[in-house]
C-alpha cells in the first residue's frame, strides 16, 4: 500500500500574511505537520503542494518533498481541497507511482500528533471506510443559534427550538481542520460532493483550533504552550516516580 501525506500550502494567504511559514512557538507552523507525518512512519512521501518558491525552500529544508509546482489555476482563493489532492495523485500516477491512500494534512495543524494519524488510518482500514477525518464537537448546541435580523436585533435561526433543552438535540461536529484520509480507489470524482463513507475521528476540543485570524493564531499558541507544559510536567512526574523504585 503506497501512502502519501499531502500538505497544501499556497503562498497567497491574506488574513495572516505568509501564514503557512509564519513562526509558531519558535518554528514555521508547517513544520509541525511535517513532523507529525514523519513521526507516524506511515508515508512513502511527505509532499507539500505549493505555488510559492519561499514556501518550497522552507519545507524542503524541513524534510518534505516539493516534486511539482502547484498550477496557478489551483492556487487562488476559490479552489477547494479536492482538486489540489487530485492534481497530486495524477502527478504521481503519471510518474509511474500510483497511490493507494492519500492523507491531506493542513499546514496549520500544530496540535496534530503522529499517533492520531496512525490510529485514524488503522480505523479506516478496520471499518473498510473510504476515508477518515478529524472532527470536534461544538462548544454549545448549534440548534439554539441566533442571528441578527434586519432591525439589528436577535432572533433564533430555528425559533421552534426555543422551548427545547440543549440535551434534547443530537450531538453535532465540525471539521477540526487538521487532516483527512482518502482511499484513492474511492476518491470523489466531483469536488462539490461530500465523499461517501468517511468515518469521524473525534478529537478533544482542547486539541483543536482553527487558525484563520491573528486572534486564532494567538489562541492556538496559548493552547499549544499549555499542552506542552502539562505534558512536560506529567513526564517529569513519571520520571520522578520511576526513580523511587
Amino acid at each position: 500500500m503506497r501512502k502519501i501525506a499531502l500538505i497544501p500550502a499556497r503562498g497567497g494567504s491574506k488574513r495572516i500574511p505568509r501564514k503557512n511559514i509564519k513562526l509558531f512557538c519558535g518554528k514555521p507552523v508547517v513544520a509541525y505537520s511535517i513532523e507529525a507525518a514523519r513521526d507516524s512512519g506511515l508515508f512513502d512521501h511527505i509532499v507539500v503542494s505549493t505555488d510559492d518558491e519561499e514556501i518550497a525552500s522552507v519545507v524542503t529544508g524541513l524534510g518534505a518533498e516539493v516534486p511539482f509546482v502547484r498550477p496557478v489555476e489551483l492556487a487562488n482563493d476559490h479552489v477547494g481541497l479536492l482538486p489540489v489532492l487530485r492534481h497530486a495523485l495524477m502527478w504521481f500516477e503519471s510518474h509511474g507511482e500510483p497511490i493507494d491512500f492519500i492523507c491531506s494534512i493542513m499546514a496549520t495543524a500544530p496540535m496534530l500528533g503522529a499517533e492520531v494519524l496512525t490510529d485514524s488510518f488503522n480505523a479506516m482500514l478496520s471499518m473498510k471506510a473510504s476515508g477518515a477525518t478529524g472532527v470536534a464537537t461544538f462548544p454549545s448546541s448549534i440548534f439554539r443559534a441566533f442571528k441578527v435580523n434586519g432591525a439589528g436585533t436577535l432572533e433564533m435561526v430555528w425559533p421552534e427550538n426555543y422551548p427545547k433543552r440543549s440535551q434534547d438535540f443530537p450531538e453535532v461536529f465540525h471539521d477540526a481542520g487538521q487532516f483527512t484520509w482518502f482511499r484513492v480507489c474511492d476518491f470523489p470524482t466531483n469536488s462539490l460532493e461530500l465523499p461517501k463513507n468517511i468515518i469521524p475521528v473525534v478529537l478533544p476540543r482542547n486539541q483543536v483550533q482553527d487558525i484563520d485570524t491573528p486572534e486564532d493564531w494567538q489562541m492556538a499558541e496559548q493552547m499549544y504552550r499549555y499542552r506542552a507544559s502539562t505534558e512536560s510536567a506529567a513526564n517529569s512526574e513519571k520520571s520522578h516516580d520511576s526513580s523511587d523504585l
